[in-house]
């Protein structure tokens, strides 16, 4: 997935804090869920707009961004 496909700013949703494309979810959400030791499951009971697909792929963008590309 793009980035553009996981990831949206819109200073008419939330005031432009970053969502879920196409949701109104904060990505926020998700890492205050984890953080909590909530499981990624339990998450996603809880806002089914998010699909699994999309919370994964911000794991592996926030993954990439903070410590780069894994060697294959």
């Amino acid at each position: 997935m793009t980035t553009e496909q996981v990831i949206t700013q819109d200073p008419d949703i939330h005031g432009g804090l970053p969502v879920f494309t196409g949701t109104r979810v904060p990505i926020k959400s998700l890492i205050d869920h984890l953080k909590a030791g909530e499981s990624l499951d339990y998450f996603l009971e809880g806002f089914p707009s998010v699909s699994r697909e999309q919370a994964i792929a911000f794991l592996e963008i926030a993954l990439t961004t903070t410590i780069g590309t894994p060697p294959n």
